[in-house]
C-alpha cells in the first residue's frame, strides 16, 4: 500500500456546479413521474370499484385482529394487576378543640385525646374488635393472689427521637399520674398501686387488693422519662413538651399551626421506625375547630376529608353524595342524674314518677335514633336475667305524684307551699341541649317546672368542676358517662364516691348496691361478677338515682374516595377509631401481582 500522508484526509475532490445540467435532470424526473402516475394510478382507477368490497372486508378484518390483540393484551395485564391502597397522601380529619396541650396525660378535648392516641403508645390497647390487646406489652401475667401483674415489653419500641422505650418510662409515667401537682385527667386511681421496673423490659404492678378491671387501666399513654425527668410535675403543663411532644406512636409530631383566631392544625407524619409497621398514609392532619358548624363548613369546602364530633341532630347537613357516615355506638351513655340529696328528689316517689314520665324513645329519635340504654351498663356487658326497661307511663307518673301530695296548682304541682320545680343542668352541646329541650316538654306535662342552666366547660370563666359538680349544685344533671369495656361502675354509684372528689354525682347510697359493686370488682370469675352486677342493676332501677336516656354514639364522616374507619369496627371510646389507622389510606393505586 502506498504511503498515506495525514494531509490526505483533508483533501476533497473539486467539482464544478452546472445549473443547466441540474435543470435537465429535474425535467427528466418530472416526465418519468407523470408517465408512471398515468400508467399505474389513473389508467387503473376504474379497477378499484371492482375490488372495493374485498378492500373493505380486508380493512375490517385487520381492525378486528388488531382489536382482539389489544383486548388480549389488556386481559393479560389485568390478570396480573390489582388495585390497592395508595402508600402516600394526607389524611385530614376535623375534630373539636380546643388544643391547649399535646401532653397526653393532660388531654381533655376531642382534639387533644385524638392526638394523644396517634402520637403515643400504651402497654395495652383496644383493637378494632373492641377487645384488649398488646401494644408495648408482649405479655401480662398475674400471680396466684391476683394482686401482682408482671408486664413484659417489646424490645424494638423507640421514642420518636431514637431512644428505646423502657420499663423506667412506665414507672416514671405512673409516678406522674400519682402526683396531684400534675393535675392529670387520669384521676387518682393510681395512688394505692405500686410499680417497679424489674429490668429494662419488665415492669411490675402491685395492687392492695384484687381488682378485676385492672388490665383496662394499662391503656394509659407512656411519656418519655429522658425528656421530662428534670421538669417539676407542676411545670410540665407549661413546658415545651406540651407543645412539641415526643411519643412512640404510629405518627410523629411536626408542627402546630394556628389559623385565624380559633382553628389549630396538628400536623403529623408517619413514624418510619414504628414497631407496628409503617402507616399507609404519610401525613395525618388534625384540624381542630371550636364549633360543629365550622366542621360542617370545612367538609363542604373540602378543607378536610374526614370528620368526627358532629352532633347527631346536625348530621343531615353533611353532603351524602360526597361523604359517607358511619354511626358507631361507644361504651357510654347519656343519663339524667338525679341528685338524691336535693330537697325534692330525696323523695323516691318523685324520682320514680320522673322515670315513668320520661319518654326515652322520643329522646332517642330526637338525637338521630340513638341506641337504647336504660341501665348503668351498655348492651352486652350483662347476660342472663336482665331486668326490663321501665315502661313509659305518664298517667301512672301523675298518679304517683298525686298520691304523694303533689297537687296541680295551675300548670305546676306543689306540696306544702313548695313548687315541684327542678334545676336541670347540662353542658353546651347540641345533642345535650336537644335532649334538655325534650325533657322540659315531657316533664312539663307532668306538672314539673324546670329551671335550666347550660354551662360551657371550655369557658375559663365557668369553672364547672368547682361551681357545679363538686358541690352538686343541681337537682338534675344531664350528662354523658363513659362506662368503658369492663362493667365496673363503682366510681359512679358507690356511696364511697359520693363526695367532693368522687364521681357519684347523684349522691346515691344503698347498702345492697354497695355490696354488689364492691364484691364484683374484687372477683375475677365472670359468672360471679355477672350475678353481682345483675343485683346492682335491679336495685339501681328501683331506687332511680338516674334515668338512662340513650347510648352515646359517634358519627364518623369520611370522603368516599378514602379508606378510614372500618365498617365492622367496634369502638369502646371515640379514639378507638384509630385502632386500625395503619391501614387507612387516601386514594388507590394499580400494582402488579405475582403469578
Amino acid at each position: 500500500m502506498a504511503d498515506i500522508k495525514p494531509s490526505d484526509f483533508n483533501r476533497l475532490p473539486k467539482e464544478s456546479f452546472s445549473r443547466r445540467a441540474l435543470s435537465r435532470r429535474l425535467k427528466r424526473a418530472q416526465t418519468a413521474s407523470m408517465r408512471h402516475a398515468k400508467r399505474f394510478v389513473v389508467k387503473r382507477w376504474s379497477n378499484v370499484h371492482q375490488v372495493r368490497q374485498r378492500v373493505v372486508l380486508w380493512i375490517i378484518a385487520m381492525g378486528v385482529l388488531i382489536g382482539a390483540a389489544g383486548l388480549q393484551f389488556m386481559w393479560y395485564q389485568s390478570g396480573y394487576r390489582t388495585t390497592t391502597a395508595a402508600n402516600y397522601g394526607t389524611y385530614a380529619e376535623a375534630v373539636l378543640g380546643p388544643v391547649d396541650t399535646l401532653n397526653p396525660l393532660l388531654a381533655r378535648s376531642s382534639a387533644e385525646q385524638s392526638a394523644a392516641r396517634l402520637l403515643f403508645s400504651s402497654l395495652l390497647v383496644m383493637d378494632d374488635t373492641g377487645h384488649l390487646n398488646n401494644d408495648l406489652a408482649t405479655s401480662v401475667t398475674i400471680d396466684n393472689a391476683h394482686t401482682t401483674y408482671t408486664v413484659k415489653m417489646r424490645p424494638d419500641a423507640r421514642w420518636h427521637d431514637g431512644y428505646f422505650v423502657t420499663a423506667d418510662d412506665v414507672v416514671f409515667t405512673v409516678g406522674l399520674l400519682k402526683n396531684a401537682a400534675l393535675r392529670s385527667t387520669y384521676g387518682s386511681g393510681w395512688n394505692n398501686i405500686s410499680v417497679r421496673a424489674l429490668n429494662d423490659l419488665t415492669v411490675q404492678f402491685t395492687l392492695p387488693s384484687v381488682y378485676a378491671a385492672f388490665p383496662q387501666a394499662l391503656t394509659f399513654p407512656i411519656v418519655p422519662q429522658h425528656i421530662l425527668k428534670n421538669i417539676a410535675p407542676e411545670s410540665i403543663r407549661e413546658s415545651s413538651f406540651s407543645s412539641n411532644p415526643v411519643g412512640s406512636g404510629p405518627f410523629v409530631f411536626r408542627l402546630l399551626q394556628t389559623v385565624g383566631n380559633n382553628q389549630k392544625i396538628i400536623n403529623m407524619v408517619r413514624n418510619t421506625n414504628y414497631y407496628g409497621g409503617q402507616a399507609k398514609i404519610d401525613r395525618f392532619q388534625l384540624d381542630a375547630y371550636t364549633t360543629p358548624n365550622q366542621i360542617i363548613n370545612a367538609l363542604s369546602s373540602a378543607e378536610v376529608n374526614a370528620a368526627v364530633d358532629i352532633p347527631a341532630v346536625q348530621i343531615n347537613q353533611v353532603d351524602s353524595r360526597q361523604y359517607a357516615v358511619e354511626a358507631k355506638p361507644v361504651n357510654g351513655g347519656v343519663y339524667a342524674l338525679l341528685n338524691t340529696q336535693s330537697p325534692i328528689l330525696k323523695d323516691q316517689v318523685v324520682r320514680h314518677a320522673l322515670q315513668l314520665g320520661t319518654d326515652t324513645a322520643a329522646l332517642r329519635r330526637a338525637v338521630g335514633n340513638a341506641p337504647e340504654l336504660y341501665l348503668p351498663f351498655v348492651k352486652g356487658q350483662l347476660s342472663g336475667d336482665i331486668p326490663p326497661a321501665p315502661a313509659y307511663d305518664p298517667g301512672q307518673a301523675k298518679q304517683l305524684l298525686e298520691s304523694d301530695g303533689w297537687k296541680l296548682n295551675g300548670s305546676v304541682r306543689a306540696k306544702d307551699d313548695t313548687q315541684l320545680r327542678l334545676v336541670v343542668v347540662t353542658t353546651k352541646d347540641v345533642d345535650l341541649e336537644k335532649t334538655l329541650e325534650q325533657i322540659i316538654d315531657q316533664w312539663h306535662k307532668l306538672g314539673v317546672a324546670v329551671t335550666t342552666n347550660i354551662v360551657d366547660p371550655s369557658d375559663p370563666n365557668q369553672n364547672v368542676t368547682q361551681n357545679i359538680l363538686q358541690p352538686r349544685n343541681f337537682d338534675v344533671l344531664i350528662s354523658p358517662m363513659n362506662i368503658g369495656a369492663d362493667p365496673d361502675v363503682y366510681a359512679y354509684w358507690s356511696s364511697s364516691q359520693a363526695n367532693q372528689n368522687g364521681s357519684n354525682f347523684s349522691n346515691y347510697s344503698n347498702p345492697i348496691s354497695d355490696d354488689a359493686l364492691g364484691t364484683a370488682r374484687t372477683r375475677l370469675e365472670p359468672d360471679v361478677r355477672n350475678v353481682k352486677y345483675l343485683i346492682f342493676a335491679r336495685q339501681w332501677l328501683k331506687d332511680v338515682p338516674a334515668i338512662g336516656l340513650y347510648q352515646s354514639t359517634i358519627h364518623y364522616v369520611y370522603n368516599r374516595s378514602i379508606s378510614g374507619l372500618p365498617a365492622k369496627a367496634v369502638l369502646i371510646s371515640a379514639t378507638d377509631r384509630y385502632a386500625d389507622v395503619l391501614n387507612w389510606s387516601v386514594g388507590r393505586r394499580s400494582v402488579f401481582t405475582t403469578p
